[in-house]
């Protein structure tokens, strides 16, 4: 009796959540996507501070880089929280940015504009910063069926509606993590597809890389899949302009290939976690602080 119980509560809340995040999503679709954005990036400068996050975020950019000054680092993390809040706005929009080809620059490389030309199979990596979900547009927009791997929510009601938005940023699918997604991606890859993979979070189980001087954990299944595969790394930002307008770049890797499989993927891994540097270097206040990326 208890479990059945238990069971309906779980349900009744799921449905609840469901319902208002189907009532939020409704509501900013109703407000112009350059309203929603400035006006949550406002809010999430003022109330974010509040919480612990705020403090992490200090105290992380203070040692990443530690020649900035106090001031420096607040304006770099008020920056953070800023582009934080326009995503979260710009989320519920997202299926209609993609169409809207005037707020896009695009900055490719030869190998990258080459993979694009043949719908070439590859493994995109990319970093939080700027409007990340945006990263692949181009890719979209050339005809690349491009897979997706995500965090899936536990409310598969909730789950579902937020999918539903990013269906045509990846045509080939969208998949949430774990053993038989790592299989998918395998077979998607032999068969010339395409596969995206957000790769500057913390991943315990993974590598320790250099990154800002310090020792940080990186994820190999991109450089894994890669090599395995025999397809090459696009690495991918987006830069937020201003208010909803993006650069989207793209630099192609070739790894390194020798008879030490494991070396080879610590040498990818780390020359990814390079241009990540480079990039947050260039764009601070566009990367998400937040991240418990370092393994002290």
């Amino acid at each position: 009796m208890q479990t059945s119980l238990s069971r309906l509560t779980a349900t009744t809340v799921r449905r609840i959540e469901w319902l208002a995040l189907m009532c939020v999503v409704g509501l900013f679709r109703l407000v112009p996507v350059d309203v929603a954005s400035a006006v949550m990036g406002w809010l999430w400068r003022r109330i974010a501070p509040l919480n612990a996050r705020h403090k992490r975020a200090l105290r992380h950019l203070g040692a990443a880089m530690p020649e900035l000054s106090p001031a420096d680092r607040a304006r770099i993390v008020d920056g953070m929280w800023d582009n934080l809040g326009r995503v979260a706005a710009e989320t519920f929009h997202i299926d209609r940015l993609l169409h809207q080809h005037q707020r896009f620059e695009i900055d490719i490389d030869d190998l990258t504009r080459d993979v694009f030309a043949r719908n070439g199979g590859c493994v995109f990596v990319s970093l939080h910063s700027g409007n990340w979900e945006l990263c692949v547009a181009p890719a979209v927009w050339q005809g690349v069926p491009i897979t997706g791997v995500y965090q899936a929510l536990k409310n598969p009601h909730s789950d579902d509606v937020l999918r539903r938005l990013r269906v045509e940023l990846y045509p080939g699918g969208l998949f949430s993590k774990g053993h038989q997604t790592a299989r998918r991606l395998v077979a998607i890859l032999r068969q010339g597809g395409a596969v995206a993979i957000m790769s500057d979070l913390r991943e315990r189980r993974g590598l320790v890389v250099p990154f800002f001087g310090q020792q940080a954990y990186a994820t190999p299944v991109p450089v894994s899949l890669a090599r395995a595969c025999n397809v090459p790394i696009i690495m991918g930002r987006t830069v937020r302009l201003d208010g909803v307008r993006f650069r989207i770049e793209g630099r192609g890797l070739i790894l390194p290939r020798t008879d030490d499989k494991d070396a080879d993927i610590q040498a990818g891994t780390e020359a990814i976690h390079a241009q990540f540097e480079a990039w947050i270097r260039e764009c601070p206040e566009q990367w998400m602080w937040i991240h418990r990326k370092w393994s002290a």
